[in-house]
């Protein structure tokens, strides 16, 4: 398997942060050019109020030897992201890989209020958010990639399919969500096949996102010093893992064979052989079975 994507094209909708900034870096790292979006920019910030912006994350694509254009876009808005696919149209002529990763819900979600509880318009709108923007991107996104045999769609979610149908995430709104979003890549996969396209869902392990190193009041340099309150937190992954996951599967001749599956990106890493910045191959959703829902005590030797 090569990682050679030269000459593909890449949209990766909401890449101001997190894995999908990641993702777009290391696609361009492996030669697409791809179009990041997003609503945060160095002259508007979303109201998700944090300083990445989508020119800051296609500068650390060319910075990884990569070609980006970042353009910002609102996803719930139908006529901007059909705008947006015209462009990359009229532009590129192509579109290999869609990566769905919209979502801006870290601040919406309750994590102790139940459904009659919890604010009924900030509910929908989570869903709105984490749903109805991958339904109008694919919608308008997904007649310019048939024009060419072997498309990717990649919907990034949180959680497994099996860890999600045994394990109730957090609160009712943010566990439909992101079951949902696993629907819908098996939904894709289904419509998608008899067109030699392939739809998969995709989850990173315990990430150390901008968002969650904030969390715990540390640094990529220093988040081992949160193991001291959280010492499962070992098994965190930087956003990068989930990236190498994507390209090896937009590099995969074969990947159709991972059609309509949900996957993660430390059951990726054990296939095709990628590692984590450090090196390593942490395997997050085995372990939060094995060890941490099953209560002993942390322990990542054989999980990474």
């Amino acid at each position: 398997m090569s990682e050679d994507l030269r000459g593909k094209v890449a949209l990766v909708a909401g890449a101001t942060r997190g894995a999908g900034r990641a993702i777009a870096v290391e696609l361009g790292a492996a030669g697409a050019t791809v179009y990041v979006t997003g609503r945060s920019t160095r002259g508007h910030r979303s109201e998700i109020d944090r300083p990445e912006t989508i020119e800051e994350t296609a500068e650390l694509v060319a910075a990884a030897g990569g070609e980006a254009i970042p353009v910002r876009v609102d996803h719930l808005e139908p006529d901007q992201v059909k705008a947006l696919v015209e462009r990359i149209g009229r532009e590129q002529g192509r579109l290999d890989v869609l990566v769905n990763n919209i979502w801006g819900g870290e601040q919406l979600f309750s994590w102790n209020q139940k459904l009659w509880e919890h604010s009924l318009d900030t509910g929908l709108h989570i869903l709105r958010l984490a749903i109805d923007t991958h339904i109008v991107t694919s919608h308008h996104a997904l007649p310019l990639m048939l024009k060419n045999p072997g498309g990717l769609v990649v919907e990034m979610t949180d959680g497994t399919a099996g860890y999600n149908a045994e394990n109730y995430r957090i609160s009712f709104f943010y566990d439909l969500a992101k079951t949902s979003v696993i629907r819908m890549a098996f939904a894709q996969a289904e419509e998608l096949a008899p067109h030699g396209s392939t739809a998969v869902a995709l989850t990173p392990g315990w990430m150390r996102s901008e968002i969650m190193l904030d969390a715990f009041g540390v640094t990529e340099a220093n988040w081992r010093d949160a193991l001291s309150g959280q010492p499962h937190f070992a098994i965190s992954e930087t956003p990068a893992y989930v990236g190498r996951a994507v390209v090896a599967l937009a590099a995969d001749p074969e990947r159709a064979r991972w059609n309509g599956r949900s996957l993660s990106s430390g059951e990726l890493a054990q296939v095709y052989g990628f590692t984590d910045v450090d090196g390593s191959r942490p395997d997050a959703w085995r372990y939060l079975v094995e060890v941490q829902d099953a209560g002993k005590p942390a322990d990542t030797t054989g999980y990474r």
